[in-house]
């Protein structure tokens, strides 16, 4: 029997996948608990159409994602941090600062998405990567001044 995946089944499929799978294994668990539905030629053209519009929406928000990529590299942010009197830095710049100098200029950017491996814990200038989303990078430049 043919049917479409309405949820992931773990061993079996993934949402949206049409599979010929037993009798027994289509009426008694899948159709019964609702994770598939029988693969009409009605329901095969819906799950076709909606994962055309899919396609269609994923295109134009990765468009977007370039766009502000494009935008936004190669910007200079600067983060004033408490120094002392010879120079020794207190604390360190972390994502959160950069991500809220970003929104000041106009980027709204999640901190998650901004790569630092630990802090800036020195003044002067530093190269940061952002990951937009997979395959889609910016690069920044963070100018950590005393404050």
């Amino acid at each position: 029997m043919k049917v479409i995946l309405k949820q992931d089944v773990k061993g079996t499929g993934k949402k949206g996948d049409i599979l010929d799978v037993s009798d027994g294994f289509a009426k008694n668990f899948l159709l019964k608990k609702g994770l598939a539905e029988q693969a009409s030629s009605v329901a095969v053209n819906s799950l076709k159409l909606q994962k055309e519009a899919e396609a269609r929406r994923k295109a134009e928000e990765e468009r977007a994602v370039r766009e502000l990529a494009k935008k936004m590299d190669k910007t200079q942010v600067t983060v004033s941090i408490k120094c002392g009197e010879n120079g020794k830095v207190f604390g360190s710049v972390t994502s959160k600062e950069i991500a809220a100098r970003l929104a000041d200029l106009g980027f709204d950017v999640d901190k998650k998405k901004i790569v630092l491996k630990d802090g800036f814990k020195t003044v002067g200038e530093f190269p940061v990567e952002i990951r937009l989303m997979e395959g889609v990078t910016a690069k920044i430049f963070v100018n950590v001044v005393p404050e």
